[in-house]
């Protein structure tokens, strides 16, 4: 029997591209151009402080490399004006950004495919810090096939993952019912467990990322392992053709 979709909405991270990957690529790019701007430490250590650093202050945190710097100590930089060596490693983090973060093949042609698909609401549900997740949506290329109003961060919507109030609250805005609602996300706790509470549909990813192993209190509707069989499952059991 066919299902009801009115509404599709998507995670970012580790759903639409490796974070993982990519984050390690972009840290070990960092390190290497610090080296080369005059940083005197070996690459496996200073990549081992740039990792703790990043554990003990977040990810979000505004200064890893200058804290990096702190741990290494002043014979580190000596010789060298130290702002440039933090710089360089900010501009190579960037410029990671700039040629690396990129969708997987498969997504970008399910979400092409979907954006021809007019009624249907097409969004993204992300956590994070608001400027740094919509630069993802930006730079990923994705913008134009997701729908305007459809877009949520946590800070601004003001509940993190896995609060379900956040999931309630994009129901609200577009006067949706969730049993209409489809949820493509890696984490079974945050994704997941609290959209199932509520009534949407569920499909687990599990294509890569920290979470591809671990489980939550409750089974999503769908486990895929990429969006070649999240397509199939919609032309099959949602009738999208």
């Amino acid at each position: 029997m066919q299902k009801p979709l009115d509404a599709i909405f998507f995670d970012i991270d580790d759903t639409l591209f490796s974070t993982t990957v990519f984050a390690d690529k972009a840290r070990r790019n960092a390190v290497d151009a610090m080296i080369r701007a005059g940083l005197k430490a070996e690459r496996k250590d200073a990549m081992r402080e740039l990792e703790d650093v990043i554990v003990e202050f977040s990810s979000n945190y505004g200064s890893h490399f200058d804290k990096v710097l702190d741990r290494l100590g002043p014979q580190s930089t000596a010789g060298h004006n130290r702002a440039v060596i933090v710089a360089a490693g900010v501009v190579a983090y960037h410029a990671t950004k700039e040629n690396d973060l990129k969708v997987w093949d498969d997504v970008y042609d399910t979400l092409h495919w979907l954006a021809a698909k007019e009624k249907l609401v097409r969004g993204i549900i992300s956590a994070g810090i608001t400027i740094k997740q919509a630069e993802k949506v930006v730079r990923l290329g994705i913008l134009e096939f997701i729908t305007p109003s459809a877009i949520f961060f946590t800070d601004q919507v003001g509940f993190s993952k896995p609060n379900p109030k956040l999931y309630r609250r994009v129901l609200e805005r577009l006067s949706l019912d969730p049993g209409r609602c489809l949820y493509v996300g890696d984490n079974p706790t945050h994704d997941i467990d609290p959209c199932n509470d509520l009534g949407w549909t569920t499909a687990r990813i599990r294509r890569s990322g920290r979470h591809a192993q671990t489980e939550g209190r409750t089974k999503a509707t769908y486990e895929i392992r990429d969006f070649l069989e999240l397509r199939a499952l919609l032309q099959r059991d949602f009738q999208l053709d």
